[in-house]
């Protein structure tokens, strides 16, 4: 084996363009593995961890960019070397065509006054100055940056309501503002609806099925994760829902979340009577009564949630395709699979997709465990081992600490996918693709040859393997989810036509008499 080492001194790449190009780095022909990333601590570490420290690379600064590149010989790693700098290459020309760059946010301020929102995508260390000096600015801020602490969030989102500016974030992944997607989105009509949400694939699986059941979205704000924490107190919630309510194109409001603080919940519901606009509640395994208390629409499910907020902004419901479950394929999959085969493993990239299928798969069986649970009982004791059904959050810090996000690079969730496969007692494995901006130009295309390889060893072995996949995205994205879904199916893939349809499917077909 060998080992290519570069430091690049005082080169900055934000870091979702550095997750990009690693993910693409590591499908270069001949390479066992590469990194590229700034010279942080945290990123040190994970060299560490993985055996690639060298004291070349201890050395190395924040503003460095290191580059490690791990193959089979000299000559292919200088031939990797060669390939990953021609990414560099086009990284950089495709910043052409009139495109500015400036090195500081105060020399982005005086060139372009007229600019009103600055996206924050540096290391978390630096994330909250950053944001501080955009707010300062008067700009609107959207951190894409995680690994800021909760005091930061917390001062910087006062501020942030104390001039009126929407501070979204810390690790907040997607947006629509003006009708122009941010970081991890998807393309979809423009609307009269409004979206607020501490979730970022809750907020993108709202607004698919809204473009899918006709309607459109006027603006999707971000909140961050932590927003409805006891610390945080819904602080940008609270605020995001006040702007759609002045928001003259928006008509209807969606809240989706996974399940907030109850005393944050309270809050936020509590707000919901000073709004003179239609307010759809989905947090994830939250209470009917509460919402409809306060005077808003409870929606159980995402798809649940899109469904009304279409309704209620004008859209004729008798119009509506609303992809009923099929009933029909839940027996006919049941009959296939053996006696032993009775537990679900859902692995996810999208954290709300997850837990949705979770508290769908919670209804009716007990035994369901996770990395990311509500109940710390049902915590899986080691991550990387399921056990009963299982429902696994890959984009959640425990996987992404020093790595690229699953939406982006989707190798360690097709190394689980690979060992779920094998086990005997394993009925269905639910999974999401998600399409947008930001993720991986083919997450369908990538997988196939593990799904491929593992149901022809589960035929040869004598059993079924049902794989129920649940693709995000809208005929505007690019690939379309047309395109996708015809993957899936030429491979055998039961697919659901929304991430609710996918945990309903998934509970059904391991149901077993009494």
């Amino acid at each position: 084996m060998s080992t290519k080492v570069v430091i690049k001194k005082n080169t900055y790449f934000d870091s979702v363009s550095l997750m990009s190009l690693s993910t693409k780095a590591n499908q270069i022909a001949g390479v066992e593995q590469a990194f590229i990333a700034m010279g942080t601590q945290m990123n040190k570490e994970v060299l560490e961890n993985v055996g690639l420290m060298t004291e070349e690379l201890a050395e190395a600064k924040n503003s460095d960019l290191m580059i490690v590149i791990k193959t089979e010989s000299p000559e292919a790693a200088e031939s990797a070397y060669e390939s990953i700098e021609q990414l560099f290459a086009k990284k950089d020309s495709g910043l052409g065509g009139g495109e500015l760059q400036f090195p500081t946010i105060d020399s982005a301020v005086q060139h372009l006054p007229s600019a009103n929102l600055a996206v924050i995508s540096v290391n978390g260390a630096f994330a909250a100055r950053e944001a501080r000096k955009a707010l300062e600015h008067d700009l609107h801020v959207m951190m894409f940056s995680d690994n800021v602490s909760v005091e930061e969030e917390i001062e910087l989102k006062t501020l942030a309501h104390e001039r009126g500016l929407l501070m979204m974030g810390p690790d907040c992944g997607t947006a629509i503002i003006g009708n122009v997607g941010l970081c991890f989105a998807n393309k979809v009509r423009k609307g009269s609806i409004g979206i607020v949400g501490a979730s970022g694939t809750g907020s993108q699986e709202i607004s698919v099925r809204i473009h899918d059941f006709g309607g459109g979205v006027s603006q999707l704000i971000g909140t961050g994760g932590r927003d409805l924490s006891e610390k945080v107190g819904g602080i940008m919630m609270l605020d995001a829902m006040r702007a759609l309510n002045h928001d003259e194109a928006t008509k209807v409001i969606v809240l989706i979340s996974k399940p907030p603080a109850k005393s944050v919940e309270q809050k936020v519901l509590a707000e919901i009577q000073n709004m003179s606009k239609p307010v759809v509640v989905c947090f994830i395994g939250g209470s009917e009564e509460a919402v409809v208390n306060a005077g808003g629409h409870f929606a159980k499910t995402t798809k649940e949630a899109a469904l009304k907020a279409v309704i209620l902004s004008g859209v004729d419901e008798s119009k509506i395709d609303k992809h009923p479950l099929n009933l029909p394929l839940i027996e006919e999959v049941k009959a296939k699979l053996k006696p032993e085969q009775k537990y679900i493993r859902g692995l996810f990239c999208g954290g709300t997709l997850c837990d949705e299928a979770m508290y769908l798969a919670m209804e009716k069986y007990g035994d369901v465990y996770s990395n990311i649970p509500k109940d710390p009982e049902y915590k899986l004791a080691d991550i990387h081992v399921s056990q009963a059904h299982t429902f696994i959050d890959f984009g959640d810090d425990e996987f992404t600490n020093g790595k690229p996000h699953p939406m982006i690079d989707p190798s360690t969730r097709i190394a689980r996918f690979k060992e779920e496969a094998k086990d005997p007692s394993v009925g269905v494995i639910l999974m999401d693709f998600v399409l947008g901006y930001g993720a991986h130009e083919d997450p369908v295309g990538v997988m196939l040859p593990a799904i491929i390889e593992a149901k022809k060893e589960a035929a040869q072995e004598g059993r079924h393997l049902e794989i129920v996949g649940y693709v995000l995205g809208t005929d505007l994205d690019s690939p379309s989810v047309e395109e996708q879904l015809s993957k899936l199916v030429s491979a055998g893939v039961t697919y659901a036509s929304s991430s609710t349809n996918a945990g309903l499917l998934s509970r059904g077909f391991v149901e077993k008499g009494v």
